[in-house]
């Protein structure tokens, strides 16, 4: 597809068979592409193939597998670099998810940059991988946390973050997308405002890299972090992106083999770059069918990715925003990435997912990772409808009708 095409939703539907299991005879309607994507049959070739092909452990072989293995592993590298505008596969770190990219920065970094005095920089709406471990890194090192406002709309505070980032921030992280608001922040301008403090500057992309074009040179970030599993690819992946100057000067996060260059009894040498950072046996299957998947989205196009999903999530709020029961979490309809987190008026978040479950409609119920932002919010929890490249507004009419039957148990 070229980046000015609608996408071929049913074409796309073809690719993932999962899409046409049934419950109860009801066909399943997957709402909850925030927390799992599904995984299209190339990238499930791609890890089949690695393992009836090619599977050998890399970088320690001289044999003709572990040789291809390495390559396609190293490849996979180069690729993701490309998919999000990094200068190359040095800046690409391979991790399992990213939480785990976070803390790698958090300790790599953080227990020897950071101490009594310096100040770490959050929003009120990061999720929870963000939230607790800078939380729990600033306890270690006597750091301060401090959290830029959400208002009442679901935006982030801008002038807020003017005055939080002063000159003793050494730190500044915060997530592009809300996974529970839906709304797209301002990463440029917060990166710029870090920057002009000469503070570090951390990305959550794990909602964004999904659905919108990502380059993250153009962003300016430090540290970017995303996974693999919300973007059609396999779990058990995710990504550091860190600039080569920052990561060739931080320490190892893990220790162990692949990582090192060479080893006394005395002391260690690292690795090169990523794999310094990449200790033991990596995800090589993962890595290499993550690849995969960047080519399949990049084959559908990243603008029309995410015009999709926000037209879904436009029409969600417009559908939802007829009922005068339902309070709907987050910005406007027209400015928000693809999801939509609501509650129906004297029913559970807990209780209104069973019972769209009942007929076949995936959503997510709960906190979502964000515990202080429905505190903030004085709600308990919230269901949240979220959309990706295979969902169809005829979903999102089932997922309205399904909340009526909700409406009428509970009245």
């Amino acid at each position: 597809m070229s980046e000015s095409e609608p996408l071929d939703v049913e074409r796309i539907r073809e690719d993932f068979p999962i899409l046409e299991r049934e419950f109860r005879g009801e066909q399943l309607v997957y709402l909850d592409n925030a927390a799992t994507s599904q995984t299209p049959d190339q990238v499930v070739d791609a890890i089949s193939h690695y393992y009836r092909n090619t599977n050998a452990n890399v970088h320690r072989g001289l044999h003709h597998l572990s040789q291809e293995a390495s390559i396609a592993y190293e490849e996979a590298h180069d690729r993701v670099a490309e998919f999000i505008g990094a200068e190359g596969r040095e800046e690409v770190v391979f991790t399992k998810n990213t939480t785990e990219a976070v803390n790698t920065v958090a300790y790599a970094w953080g227990l020897a940059e950071l101490g009594p005095g310096d100040e770490v920089v959050l929003t009120e709406m990061d999720h929870h991988a963000t939230l607790v471990t800078w939380q729990q890194l600033a306890k270690k090192t006597g750091a301060d946390v401090k959290f830029i406002r959400v208002d009442e709309e679901g935006y982030l505070d801008v002038d807020h973050a003017r005055e939080l980032i002063t000159d003793d921030t050494a730190m500044v992280s915060m997530i592009h997308v809300s996974n529970t608001l839906g709304t797209i922040n301002p990463v440029e301008e917060i990166g710029e405002i870090a920057h002009d403090h000469d503070a570090l500057y951390f990305v959550d992309g794990a909602q964004s890299v999904p659905h919108m074009p990502v380059d993250v040179q153009t962003m300016d970030a430090d540290f970017f972090a995303f996974s693999g599993h919300k973007m059609c690819g396999p779990t058990g992946i995710g990504v550091l992106y860190g600039k080569e100057h920052l990561l060739e000067a931080m320490q190892p996060y893990l220790y162990g083999g692949m990582m090192i260059e060479k080893v006394t009894y005395e002391d260690s040498t690292w690795h090169d770059l990523p794999w310094k950072f990449e200790a033991g046996t990596p995800v090589i299957a993962q890595g290499i069918a993550l690849a995969e998947a960047c080519d399949y989205l990049d084959d559908i196009g990243m603008e029309n990715v995410q015009r999709h999903g926000e037209e879904l999530a436009e029409y969600a709020y417009e559908r939802l925003s007829e009922f005068e029961d339902i309070q709907i979490l987050g910005p406007p309809g027209d400015d928000r990435a693809a999801l939509v987190s609501f509650n129906l008026d004297g029913v559970h978040a807990h209780d209104a997912s069973e019972i769209l479950n009942e007929y076949a409609v995936a959503v997510r119920a709960g906190d979502h990772c964000t515990q202080p932002l429905h505190d903030k919010l004085g709600i308990p929890s919230s269901t949240r409808a979220s959309f990706y490249i295979y969902n169809t507004k005829e979903e999102v009419d089932k997922l309205v009708e399904a909340l009526d039957e909700a409406r009428q148990l509970f009245a």
